[in-house]
């Protein structure tokens, strides 16, 4: 009897434990941060109301001194000549009243001039582009009359031009401005449009820039190399009265960190379920390295492949995910050990980032590989010495698990240590899930996928959006471009007139 009070009571306790951090998981992923590093700079964003109270009070202190007549002892530290050469310019004269000396009247003259440059703006003006077609006729039969044909429209009889509509689609993809708060911005200038006519415009878009998203697709998915994840994206479900959750699939490619030769790609697919067959019939032709997370599907596709054509490559940090989780609900010394020994092999990573293959290759056969040994044998040791139903014990497995994939990087220097890549792609996407709430139906989701791929991987190339869309938009619907010649309009291709900012919004 007794022996059965001891058991009851320890299952009780261990339960209580349980719970109790359990508790504190959900408190922290409610209140707490969310960032996993071990000492992160979080005082940003509480300076910021800080900064802004010191800025009040300076800019009273300086407005009793010129009334009492007194001078800084410092000048303020001010942003000279640093705007950027392509923004526009304009003057403004603040002269002396006369001209005459202070000292013995004679005349002035003008010895040289103190510049200054402020950062001005002037808010979005709408503005209508009026086509001009003279007709010609003949004075001597009057049966002719001539008249240039009229140039091609993105929307036939529509009243935008491509740089409005490519603005409202960046706007919506990449600033996360719904339609409807497009259309209430527009109406305070005026122009009262419907937000179904806003939809219109980003459809036949879309439509006039498939070729092109095709072509970034299959240039991404063709590369040796790829990262690839997935995030939920929910979707209109009209016959059911309420939204379902589709997915929208990321593949990024970026050789930047290991000299590569290919450019940059984030290419977004849209489908409807996360069944395995989706990114196996994605990546049906695709040879190489796939750096990717845990999920089955990946591993299906992988093993799928007698030729083993497909080799993968997991995440270190989705390994060091379910340590660090453990760590802050617990500050488990066993944990924080090893996000110790991951620590160190990122302080590794961050010297040779920039590097060719080789020699980073090279670097962490000689550096990394003991770190990476020792971890595994100390993860091997600790697995049995801890309660298999506890998380630090799941956590360990999961790495167990993963281990050949997670140590494919140190044979081969274009891998990464993680898939930060693709996350950092879809990061956007969240943002866009949140203001708009859902995609209106599939095929607004496949106008997500494709307007992300265009606008992600022109910033990735440190071009400009708006402006590299607004000129492709106008090549193609003009028929300047024809769809044999899309490589020219890619963004690594790409050159802009010289008037066009070429630099990419962050």
């Amino acid at each position: 009897m007794l022996r059965d009070v001891v058991h009851q009571h320890g299952a009780l306790h261990a339960e209580n434990d349980k719970l109790r951090l359990l508790i504190r998981r959900l408190l922290r992923q409610q209140f707490g941060r969310r960032s996993e590093q071990l000492s992160p700079d979080q005082l940003q964003l509480g300076l910021e109301d800080l900064e802004q109270s010191v800025a009040e009070n300076q800019a009273g202190q300086e407005a009793v001194e010129a009334q009492q007549g007194r001078r800084r002892q410092a000048p303020p530290r001010r942003n000279l000549g640093a705007l950027p050469e392509h923004l526009p310019r304009y003057e403004v004269l603040v002269d002396v009243e006369r001209r005459d000396c202070p000292c013995c009247g004679g005349t002035l003259h003008a010895i040289g001039e103190l510049r200054t440059e402020q950062l001005d703006i002037i808010p979005a003006q709408l503005r209508v582009r009026v086509t001009r077609r003279p007709r010609y006729a003949c004075r001597a039969c009057e049966s002719a009359v001539v008249v240039a044909p009229a140039p091609e429209r993105p929307i036939d009889g529509g009243m935008a031009t491509e740089a409005l509509i490519v603005h409202v689609l960046v706007s919506k993809f990449c600033d996360s401005l719904p339609l409807y708060r497009q259309a209430q911005m527009l109406a305070r200038q005026g122009v009262t449009l419907d937000r179904s006519t806003l939809s219109t415009w980003v459809g036949r878009a879309c439509w006039w820039l498939t070729p092109l998203y095709d072509l970034l697709v299959g240039t991404a998915l063709s590369a040796a190399k790829l990262f690839a994840d997935d995030t939920t994206l929910p979707v209109l479900d009209p016959g059911r009265g309420r939204t379902k959750t589709g997915r929208l699939w990321c593949y990024a490619v970026d050789d930047r960190p290991w000299c590569g030769p290919g450019h940059p790609v984030a290419a977004y697919v849209y489908t409807e379920d996360r069944k395995g067959l989706r990114p196996a019939g994605h990546l049906a032709a695709f040879r190489g390295v796939l750096q990717v997370d845990g999920y089955p599907g990946f591993k299906r596709l992988a093993g799928d492949r007698a030729d083993a054509s497909v080799v993968l490559a997991f995440c270190w940090a989705h390994m060091r995910r379910y340590f660090y989780e453990f760590h802050a609900s617990t500050q488990s010394p066993l944990a924080a050990e090893v996000l110790a020994q991951i620590q160190a092999l990122y302080a590794i990573e961050g010297q040779i980032r920039g590097h060719p293959a080789e020699h980073r290759q090279q670097v962490r056969r000689e550096r990394s590989r003991p770190v990476v040994e020792a971890l595994h044998a100390w993860l091997q040791v600790h697995q049995g010495r801890v309660s298999a139903a506890s998380d630090l014990a799941k956590a360990i497995r999961y790495a167990l698990r993963h281990w050949p994939g997670l140590t494919a990087f140190l044979e081969d220097g274009r891998v990464e240590m993680d898939s930060n890549v693709v996350e950092r792609a879809i990061r956007p996407v969240a943002l866009g899930r949140k203001n708009a709430l859902f995609a209106g139906s599939d095929g607004g989701a496949r106008h997500w996928a494709m307007a992300m791929t265009l606008i992600q991987t022109a910033k990735l190339n440190g071009v400009n959006p708006q402006a590299w869309l607004t000129d492709v938009l106008e090549r193609i619907v003009s028929g300047r471009t024809k769809t044999t010649e899309l490589e020219s309009l890619l963004p690594w291709n790409w050159r802009p007139d010289a008037d066009l900012p070429v630099a990419a919004a962050a």
